[in-house]
């Protein structure tokens, strides 16, 4: 299972890069480092394995399929700490894939909050429901029918295909690449298609194929725990006989990536419309859109030199076709995203013309409603955390 972080690329898809002979990026792997993955490796890994719910298996000594996929759809982007009680919760709600199945997504959302990256919930939910009408609610145990499955790509299918049924396909997330790229000492762009490629037909080659859930476990647990981006513990790592990176003194410097860009940061404001009873005016974002299936307050981006107050006011006519009137500030907070960062401004207000209208579900929710009913995004529950304490606080009197 993956390590104590996020995988280093954190998605299924490749990144674009030139195309290149594999050979010429990666060298074959000699007998030796055969031998060194497939004996040393799991052999340390058998002593050094971290205990974790998704791993407990049967009488029979064989894992649940389902809790492998949902532990591993948890575990893209989310580090395994973050990930175990989420799992944990999510499992006992929803202990079988028709549990999942029969739910409604809304609470499927909300069982998710908090974990981010939300199309992973939606794709779950989707396919677990494909689960239940086509295959008899039996995760699926060949390559055509799982990858078929919403949201289940390379990575997916080979980690839950060698855990869960011991298919010998080589898994290929950031820990693995970590790995490999120091162990052969891979000069090119870990991130680019065709180092990718190649990595993976490196993989393919070292896999122990009567293991290949113990193997692909040994090589993430590996760079989860000794192989880590900084700082990795080489002396006690098993495959330092075979590893370039630490006869050359540099592990660091593997995997090469290409400079990051720089990450656009946005101004974004975010109107608090409360009703006589002291509910809020919150929407659904569209399920195929950014943080699809959440709610939130209504607004969105601040223009080029655009003030916060004259941002809220053009969003709240453009999205809900009403003029409002800008109120006090409730909060600000900073959030950061995949590939960019945020500074959300909260702004009580109030219509002065018009009746908010738009064609997303919407609701009137009170507080109470917005913490225990609704999932939002992570930076909309902080709005909900300052209006909280706003409401807790004590007037100047005292009463």
């Amino acid at each position: 299972m993956r390590g104590h972080g996020a995988r280093g690329t954190g998605h299924e898809s490749d990144v674009a890069g030139p195309a290149s002979d594999p050979s010429s990026i990666v060298q074959d792997p000699s007998s030796t480092h055969t031998r060194a993955f497939r004996e040393a490796l799991p052999a340390w890994f058998d002593g050094a394995r971290r205990p974790m719910p998704w791993r407990e298996t049967d009488a029979a000594g064989r894992r649940d399929p389902y809790r492998v996929w949902l532990a591993e759809v948890m575990l893209q982007q989310t580090r395994v700490e973050t990930a175990i009680p989420y799992f944990e919760r999510f499992a006992a709600a929803y202990p079988t894939v028709e549990a999942l199945a029969a739910a409604p997504l809304d609470e499927v959302l909300k069982a998710w909050e908090g974990l981010g990256y939300y199309s992973r919930a939606r794709n779950l939910h989707r396919a677990a429901q494909a689960v239940a009408r086509d295959h008899g609610g039996r995760v699926p145990d060949t390559r055509e029918a799982f990858a078929a499955l919403p949201g289940v790509g390379p990575y997916t299918e080979a980690a839950v295909l060698s855990l869960a049924y011991g298919v010998p396909l080589a898994v290929l997330d950031g820990n693995v690449i970590r790995v490999l790229t120091r162990v052969f000492a891979v000069e090119h762009d870990a991130k680019a298609v065709a180092t990718r490629a190649a990595l993976q037909r490196l993989a393919d080659r070292l896999l122990d194929a009567d293991a290949p859930g113990r193997w692909n476990e040994s090589a993430m647990e590996l760079g989860a725990t000794i192989c880590t981006p900084r700082a990795p513990a080489c002396g006690r790592c098993p495959l330092a006989p075979v590893c370039a990176a630490r006869a050359l003194g540099t592990p660091e410097v593997f995997p090469v990536t290409a400079p990051r860009k720089a990450v656009p940061h946005h101004t974004v404001v975010v109107g608090l419309l409360a009703d006589d009873a002291g509910r809020y005016f919150i929407q659904r974002r569209p399920d195929d859109a950014m943080l699809g299936g959440l709610w939130e307050f209504p607004g969105g981006k601040a223009e080029p030199g655009e003030g916060v107050a004259d941002a809220l006011v053009r969003e709240m006519r453009e999205e809900l076709g009403v003029t409002v009137e800008a109120g006090t500030p409730v909060a600000v907070v900073e959030h950061a995203y995949s590939h960019f960062r945020i500074r959300m401004h909260a702004l009580r207000c109030r219509v002065v013309g018009g009746t908010p209208a738009t064609a997303l579900p919407t609701a009137w929710a009170s507080l109470d409603d917005l913490e225990a009913t609704y999932a939002m995004p992570r930076a909309n529950r902080h709005v909900v955390a300052a209006l909280r304490a706003e409401a807790a606080a004590p007037t100047l009197f005292g009463s």
